[in-house]
């Protein structure tokens, strides 16, 4: 056994399962064993036996039980049966509720049938449910945990380099500080076909970079590439905005609100714009108008910042702005 605490869940899981009759029992503690050491084989193989031996009880047991055991084991056997976008998606989910522990260290996870097999829609999928809950990545110690992900990742994108999903598995290595693969899949799928998509990936890792220059001239890229997209000229002025250039933010504002005059986000960030630049308290009360309608709450408090440093506001206005942004 690799460790105690293995040997004494896969010990308590063979008891559970043919002494107490609980296959869910069971993988309850297995699921603790794997989490103790994710590389041991010995859970897996407890799990196996399980899955070959109580598949029926397993399957009426697991069923609508969202506990990350439950979902952990049911990753192991969707690969036992050949399911490898199941599982790869489902063990996104996992570790999107728990980056804590490297659940990718798997040894299914770097077995060659599922590598071979996954798809690379599937894997794009999964690299986003790790990002679900927000948790920060950016650490040495996350790195680590992520790199089963990230030879997945170098793996899936070679054989079947789809631009849309390579842009989206993008996503993972730049929330964990790995700009260079971040930047290699992007052009890995741009050798393929320009999308939008991966313009739009290039410009967010520029972003967080700080490069705020590079992050304007890739999502003019992916303008070139989908003028009629609303959500890129909000993008780009908002960048705009961030360089201080408030007159082009609200010029990109406008363009945006041609292809969809309703959306919230566009007519506050240009209500925004406008009372940074000319200091207009109708523009602020627009502002305060459409705030509670933001369900970005951190976008919206930029916004108010923004505009409440426009030039001779009347400060009741501003304090009614502020009183937004606090609250």
């Amino acid at each position: 056994m690799s460790n105690r605490s293995v040997a004494a869940g896969v010990g308590l899981a063979g008891v559970m399962a043919h002494c107490g009759g609980s296959p869910a029992a069971a993988v309850k503690f297995l699921a603790g064993a794997i989490a103790s050491a994710p590389t041991a084989p010995e859970p897996y193989a407890a799990l196996a036996e399980l899955w070959q031996d109580r598949r029926s009880e397993l399957k009426a047991s697991l069923e609508g039980d969202g506990s990350l055991s439950a979902v952990l084991a049911q990753a192991f056997f969707l690969f036992l049966d050949g399911d490898m976008d199941g599982a790869v998606m489902t063990l996104g989910s996992v570790t999107g509720a728990r980056p804590d522990v490297a659940w990718g260290a798997a040894p299914w996870f770097s077995d060659a049938r599922f590598l071979g097999a996954v798809s690379a829609e599937a894997l794009a999928e999964a690299c986003l449910r790790t990002l679900d809950y927000g948790h920060d990545l950016d650490t040495d110690a996350m790195r680590e945990r992520f790199a089963p992900w990230f030879h997945a990742i170098e793996v899936v994108s070679a054989r079947s380099p789809v631009p849309e999903s390579l842009a989206a598995m993008a996503r993972l290595p730049r929330s964990c500080g790995r700009y260079e693969l971040s930047f290699e899949l992007c052009d890995r799928a741009d050798a393929v076909d320009r999308v939008m998509w991966t313009a739009v990936s290039r410009a967010a890792t520029w972003r967080v970079m700080g490069d705020l220059e590079q992050a304007a001239a890739s999502f003019e890229c992916a303008l070139t590439l989908d003028s009629a997209n609303w959500s890129l000229y909000l993008d780009l002025a908002d960048v705009r905005a961030e360089q201080g250039d408030f007159a082009a933010a609200a010029r990109l504002v406008e363009q945006g609100l041609e292809y969809e005059p309703h959306e919230v986000s566009l007519r506050a960030a240009g209500a925004a714009y406008r009372t940074r630049l000319s200091g207009s308290s109708d523009d602020l009360k627009t502002l305060i108008a459409l705030a509670p309608e933001l369900a970005n709450t951190t976008y919206r408090n930029l916004l108010i910042d923004y505009a409440c440093a426009g030039p001779k506001l009347p400060r009741s206005l501003v304090a009614e702005a502020d009183r937004i942004r606090t609250n």
